[in-house]
């Protein structure tokens, strides 16, 4: 993906990643992939939904299992899970989706969510599956789970490969108080920050009328922006101080030298919420310092979660089938 071009009758990274979430192909040419599936209950009682392809490869070709982890409000519908489970089927792999809590259309019962540095609930996850394959897992991570991925690699350490035989982070807002800032300002606040709160703060709400007195339900309600509604909800539920403290201990900028599995780390370079100043330089002090382990990324264009491509109306299988093919190649 380093040398990707958008479509010219795309340009800008708004239209890139509006156009590619809505309107873009997502299984051109092909049925769309089918799902079976299956409730896992919690280690604390709770319950998370993993969709898993169907029908299964054949146990043969189930050598290879494809995890792909959603991002911030997502779900098996979004297009780039779609997508990603295309390219899974064309090369016979078996692929799960699973779904952070209460993102599968049902609220979940603990008196939590999910949040960007979910590592423990992802390593959870991925020890499942890996109970179930006969090789190590090829995971990738999308936005907000890209993030929780690289944080469960970069605890997990040296153990990570006896899971994961290799990982991809996708557009992943790895400096969380820069992508924070960024996604609450300007044209971002009144495109992006509004559509995330329209849902995030019904399961809030909701969650609250689980577990009455589990945040400040006011100070939630009034909520404008992200910070606000970390600050209110994301932080107090989820162990954290406050807003600075969850986006600072919940980012993998920081700590991308730990990993000790093979990553690749792809972000465009004109992402509205991820901005580049906000990314390891390719060539700097601070991409050298990360090793042999980690891959950087950084096409000029692409947008969040976009990379279309084709004539109009475009398809979104360019960048999952490239991240595959770095998968395979790698893990």
């Amino acid at each position: 993906m380093q040398d990707y071009r958008a479509p010219r009758w795309l340009p800008g990274g708004h239209l890139q990643t509006i156009w590619a979430a809505r309107l873009a192909r997502r299984h051109p040419g092909e049925d769309p992939p089918q799902f079976e599936r299956e409730r896992w209950t919690t280690p604390d009682g709770d319950f998370i939904d993993v969709d898993h392809l169907a029908p299964a490869p054949a146990t043969g070709a189930a050598a290879r299992r494809l995890v792909v982890f959603h991002g911030l409000e997502g779900d098996r519908s979004s297009a780039y899970m779609l997508a990603f489970a295309v390219q899974a089927r064309r090369r016979g792999w078996a692929c799960a989706l699973p779904h952070f809590r209460g993102c599968s259309g049902e609220l979940n019962r603990a008196p939590r969510a999910y949040h960007s540095g979910d590592h423990e609930e992802v390593g959870w996850i991925l020890q499942r599956l890996r109970e179930r394959s006969a090789a190590p897992l090829l995971a990738v991570g999308v936005s907000l789970g890209g993030n929780a991925l690289l944080r469960w690699a970069q605890e997990a350490g040296d153990a990570a490969a006896a899971t994961v035989g290799a990982l991809a982070a996708v557009c992943s807002p790895i400096d969380l108080a820069a992508a924070g800032q960024a996604i609450d300002r300007g044209l971002n606040r009144r495109l992006y920050a509004r559509m995330f709160l329209a849902t995030m703060k019904p399961k809030a709400l909701a969650k609250w009328q689980q577990h009455p007195g589990l945040f400040d339900k006011e100070r939630m309600l009034r909520a404008r922006t992200l910070y606000e509604f970390d600050d209110a909800f994301t932080a107090p539920v989820h162990g954290f101080r406050d807003t600075p403290d969850y986006w600072t201990r919940a980012s993998a900028r920081p700590h991308l030298a730990r990993i000790r599995v093979p990553a690749l780390v792809l972000n465009a370079r004109n992402d509205p919420f991820v901005p580049a100043a906000s990314l390891p330089a390719p060539g700097g002090a601070e991409a050298r310092a990360l090793g042999r382990f980690v891959t950087l990324w950084q096409p000029a264009q692409g947008g969040h979660v976009g990379f279309p491509a084709g004539a109009p109306p475009g398809h979104v299988q360019a960048m999952p089938a490239r991240v595959a093919d770095w998968l395979a190649q790698h893990g």
